[in-house]
């Protein structure tokens, strides 16, 4: 299959789950997971963030799609609504880890996609984050929505930096799975 034919593909299963069709965007999420860890594992080295990098940011970027799926306009391409979403989540990964080596129109980029979160996103971040029991809400409010790091997340709940990615890994894992119909 072709990337074009692919992308197409990707786009039709998109538009249908947005319209609500939960076994279309499972077939999107698990047709898309592969591809994503890829892209990630290109942006992390890219952008100089270690590969152990590559999977937090595939559970982030997961999470954006679902909470931000709904303003991916369908008359435009998908895959650069993707692969933006892919290089933000790595630069958030290398701010929160105080790297300063990132390129300046990567940056740019970003601060141009920031935007203050819709009231209908709140909505929806407060229902997903209600699934979650704590700490596992904490550290995914903190790291993925605040855009706290890792370290400063630990300090504050008196956990390990280890004990938070693992937590946080888990925790995205799960909402990936329970919205994707598989609940675990």
């Amino acid at each position: 299959m072709t990337d074009l034919a692919r992308e197409k593909e990707w786009a039709s299963w998109l538009r249908l789950a947005i319209a609500g069709d939960s076994h279309a965007y499972h077939k999107f999420l698990t047709a898309f997971t592969p591809h994503l860890r890829v892209m990630a594992r290109k942006r992390c080295d890219q952008l100089g963030a270690p590969a152990s990098e590559a999977e937090d940011v595939v559970q982030e970027v997961l999470l954006t799609i679902h909470l931000k799926r709904g303003t991916w306009d369908p008359s435009r391409p998908l895959g650069p609504w993707l692969s933006a979403i892919v290089r933000n989540k790595v630069v958030d990964s290398l701010r929160r880890r105080g790297r300063q080596s990132v390129p300046l129109e990567d940056v740019i980029a970003t601060l141009k996609t920031d935007e203050r979160i819709a009231a209908s996103d709140r909505i929806d971040i407060e229902q997903i984050l209600g699934k979650l029991k704590d700490p596992q809400r904490t550290i995914v409010q903190s790291i993925s929505i605040e855009g706290s790091s890792v370290r400063e997340t630990a300090d504050r709940l008196e956990m390990t930096e280890v004990a938070v990615r693992v937590s946080l890994h888990r925790a995205l894992k799960g909402l990936a799975a329970l919205y994707s119909g598989r609940a675990t």
